[in-house]
C-alpha cells in the first residue's frame, strides 16, 4: 500500500501571537521570531530529506509568509502556493484583538479555555461596532472568496472552521495528495487542529486538549483512503516543542499584561 505524506505547519509567531492577542482574521504580520521559525522549518525538513510538491495557504499574510520563506530555505520558491479562504484561522468574533491572560483575569481561565480550545462553543459574533470590523470586511481580498461577502462568518466554533474547510480539502487538496504529492498546508493553530481531529478522528472531547505551537511542522503518513498510518508527530527538538506547547497553553491564564 503506497503512503502519502502531508505535512501541517501553524505558521511562525506572529505580532500578536507575541502580545497574546487573538488574531484570528486581523492581518498581522510574522514577528521577527516567526520569520525565524519559518525558515528553521524549511531547513529542517531539506534536512530530513523531504521535498514539497505543492503548499497551500490561507489569505492572511502570516501563512503566505511562512509559506514563502521555507520553500525558500528549501531552495524551492518554484513550488506553487494555493491560498483560499477556507484555510484561514478561526474567527473568534468579539474576541478579536482582546489580550487572552486579561479575559481569564476578567471571565475565568475555564470559560476562556472553552473559548479557544472546545469543539462546539462559538465565541460572541463580531458586529460593525468591533474596531477590527471594517478592517475585516472591507478588505478587497474577502471579494475574491467563492462565497458572498454577507456569507462570510462573523464568529466561528472548531466545528464551524472543519465545514468550510472541508469543501476545500476534498476539491482542492485531496487531488493532490492522491495523485502521490507531497503537500504542505500552512495553516493556523485552528484550522490545522481541525483538519488533525478529521484525519486522525479525534474525538470532540479530546480535541481540547490538543495545543499546536507555531512553526513545527507536523507530519502525517497517510494510506490510499487518506486514514492516518500512525499517530502524527512533531519534527524538531522534542524538549523544545515540549517547552513552546506550555508557552501556548500558559496564554490563556490570567495574568496581568506588564
Amino acid at each position: 500500500m503506497s503512503k502519502r505524506t502531508l505535512f501541517l505547519l501553524r505558521h511562525g509567531e506572529g505580532a500578536w501571537n507575541k502580545e497574546n492577542r487573538f488574531c484570528s482574521w486581523v492581518d498581522q504580520k510574522l514577528s521577527e521570531e516567526g520569520v525565524a521559525e519559518a525558515r528553521q522549518c524549511g531547513l529542517l525538513l531539506k534536512e530530513q530529506g523531504y521535498r514539497l510538491d505543492v503548499v497551500f495557504a490561507s489569505l492572511l499574510r502570516r501563512s503566505i509568509q511562512t509559506a514563502w520563506l521555507l520553500t525558500e530555505a528549501m531552495g524551492d520558491e518554484w513550488v506553487p502556493v494555493v491560498k483560499s479562504w477556507r484555510l484561514n484561522e478561526r474567527h473568534y468574533g468579539a474576541l478579536i484583538g482582546l489580550n487572552r491572560a486579561e479575559l481569564a483575569l476578567n471571565h475565568g481561565e475555564e470559560q476562556v479555555k472553552l473559548w479557544r480550545r472546545s469543539y462546539n462553543i462559538t465565541p460572541p459574533p463580531i458586529d460593525e461596532s468591533h474596531p477590527y470590523f471594517f478592517e475585516i470586511y472591507n478588505d478587497r481580498r474577502y471579494r475574491t472568496c467563492d462565497i458572498p461577502l454577507e456569507e462570510l462568518p462573523r464568529a466561528e466554533s472548531l466545528k464551524q472552521v472543519l465545514d468550510r474547510l472541508l469543501p476545500f480539502w476534498y476539491d482542492v487538496i485531496v487531488p493532490e495528495i492522491q495523485k502521490g504529492r507531497t503537500v504542505l498546508i500552512s495553516g493556523h493553530g485552528n484550522s490545522c487542529r481541525a483538519l488533525l481531529k478529521h484525519i486522525e478522528g479525534i474525538s470532540d472531547d479530546d480535541i481540547v486538549g490538543v495545543t499546536l505551537p507555531t512553526g513545527v511542522p507536523i507530519l502525517l503518513e497517510l494510506d490510499s483512503d487518506l486514514k492516518a498510518t500512525k499517530p502524527h508527530q512533531l519534527l524538531g527538538d522534542q524538549l523544545q516543542i515540549q517547552e513552546a506547547i506550555k508557552k501556548v497553553e500558559d496564554q490563556g491564564k490570567a495574568k496581568k499584561r506588564n
